[in-house]
């Protein structure tokens, strides 16, 4: 039987990159899947393509997530992967000194806010049942400093954290609600796209940004969907509050060069 059989499963941003590898995970593992995503033209088509229905959702949107609970009232999954990075629409200063209070909110808005009320309609379609799984992506930023990312990095740290509340909170109410974080660090989507070029310029880039990672390369997004996976079925059903980290080995210190004998 397929892992995730029978359970109603909905994906924040899920139109492409991480999104999409957990959603397309997540069908194939016989979950019945809803995609949302601000991009009703692509959030259409991609879900049509793995048997998934679409509800377009702004995720920093209150009215939205209202209107999302009346359609879907019930769930026993959540993915609350919608996110930006403050760099959509080009270069922009978001470090600690330069970046405005206008661009800190809105890269706030939809990662922490988009978060927070994505969190609360899923406890709120969880608890007649009593149980579920809500799955926060947070990021390898959310538990480092960020110097050129401080919203970014701010908004995951704070996203991390509030997983740890909501995973206390539906305990001490006596639910089987499990919330847990998942933290990818550089996973190959079309985000990276504008930075990594073509051609050789291409590989020198990309060898370039993952040089400080010891596996030396880009995740997937199969990889973090893998995880996903575990977290939404019922074999993980005595893990809550925790946070899963997918970076190459980044945050497990210093890596010797390859080859090397570390001697």
């Amino acid at each position: 039987m397929a892992r995730l059989s029978g359970k109603t499963a909905l994906v924040t941003g899920a139109a492409r990159g991480i999104g999409a590898g957990i959603a397309k995970a997540f069908a194939d593992e016989g979950a019945r899947v809803i995609v949302t995503d601000l991009d009703e033209d692509e959030g259409t088509v991609f879900a049509a393509s793995i048997g998934a229905a679409f509800h377009k959702l702004d995720v920093a949107s209150e009215e939205d997530w209202v209107g999302l609970a009346t359609d879907v009232p019930a769930l026993d999954v959540l993915v609350n992967n919608a996110g930006i990075t403050g760099f959509e629409s080009g270069p922009a200063a978001h470090d600690p000194e330069n970046a405005t209070l206008e661009e800190w909110h809105r890269v706030h808005a939809v990662n922490l806010d988009g978060t927070f009320l994505g969190c609360r309609y899923a406890i709120r379609a969880m608890k007649a049942a009593g149980k579920g799984s809500i799955i926060n992506i947070s990021s390898r930023s959310g538990m480092v400093g960020i110097p050129a990312a401080a919203a970014y990095a701010s908004s995951k740290a704070a996203i991390r954290n509030h997983t740890k509340s909501v995973a206390l909170y539906c305990a001490q109410k006596g639910w089987d609600i499990r919330c847990n974080s998942i933290h990818p660090a550089a996973i190959m989507t079309p985000m990276w796209e504008p930075m990594l070029g073509e051609g050789e310029d291409r590989e020198r880039n990309i060898a370039a940004l993952v040089a400080g990672t010891p596996q030396r390369r880009f995740g997937t997004p199969e990889e973090v969907a893998a995880v996903a996976v575990l977290l939404a079925s019922d074999e993980a059903r005595y893990i809550t509050g925790a946070e899963l980290t997918i970076d190459g080995g980044i945050l497990a210190g210093s890596a010797a060069a390859p080859g090397s004998t570390g001697d």
